[in-house]
This record gives structure tokens, C-alpha cells and sequence, in this order.
């Protein structure tokens, strides 16, 4: 049960970096110019950043670790079950660091930040999932 859950939460990230992909935009001005396009990739980002804490969440619980205080924490545990490594756990805090923004001030939102995850962070998305399958 526990591999299927998992499983099923990998597939849903991966619809999630798909929608990001088909939506990739080609400039920082494309992004700036279409709010449609930012609600698009923020909504995904979100997602993709709350299904890889929900993962750690769930493979947490099913260890005799303590729970984490923080979204941030489940990452840090995870390194430390052996399933993440420092690299990937780093990048994922930075992943929540956004989420957080995203959320609760949207306002706030860099959009030159935005537009560099897209281009070249989601597969620190990617490498999270590969790392958690291997195990």
C-alpha cells in the first residue's frame, strides 16, 4: 500500500511538470505580460511543491523518526532515512521557500524567480521523485 500511494503522488507531480512544461514560457516578459500564464505555472509549482512534502510526509510516517516541525523539516528527515540527498534536500527547502511566497503573499512574487525555476530548477523536481523511487 505504502509503494502505491507514493506511486500515485509521483504520478501526480509528473502532471504537474508536464502542465509547467506545455506552458514553458519562451521569455521573463511572456511570463510578466499573461496572467493567465502566471496562475498556470504557480498553481503547478504549489502543487508540485505539496505532493514532494506530502511524499516525505508519508515516508516519514511509516519510519520511527520524529514528525517534522516544518514543511522545510520533512526534507531534512528524509536525508536522514537515507532517502534524499543533501543536494536535493537543499533545493527542495529553497521549493518550499517559494510555495510559502506563492501562498500567503502572491502579490510578492518575483517573477524573474518564477521564470528561472521554470527554466532551469524543475528538475530538481524531477530528481527528488528518482531518488525517492530508487528506494
Amino acid at each position: 500500500m505504502e509503494n502505491e500511494v507514493i506511486n500515485n503522488k509521483i504520478e501526480s507531480l509528473r502532471k504537474c511538470l508536464q502542465r509547467i512544461e506545455s506552458k514553458k514560457p519562451f521569455t521573463l516578459n511572456e511570463l510578466i505580460d499573461d496572467y493567465d500564464l502566471q496562475d498556470i505555472i504557480c498553481l503547478n509549482i504549489e502543487r508540485s511543491v505539496q505532493l514532494c512534502v506530502d511524499i516525505a510526509a508519508h515516508i516519514i510516517s511509516e519510519s520511527e523518526a520524529n514528525a517534522p516541525d516544518s514543511m522545510s523539516d520533512s526534507f531534512t528527515a528524509l536525508r536522514k532515512l537515507n532517502y534524499i540527498n543533501e543536494d536535493i534536500e537543499i533545493r527542495m527547502k529553497k521549493a518550499v521557500g517559494f510555495r510559502n511566497i506563492a501562498v500567503h503573499t502572491y502579490q510578492d512574487i518575483d517573477w524573474e524567480i518564477v521564470y528561472s525555476i521554470v527554466t532551469k530548477n524543475l528538475n530538481d523536481f524531477v530528481e527528488f521523485a528518482k531518488e525517492i523511487d530508487e528506494h
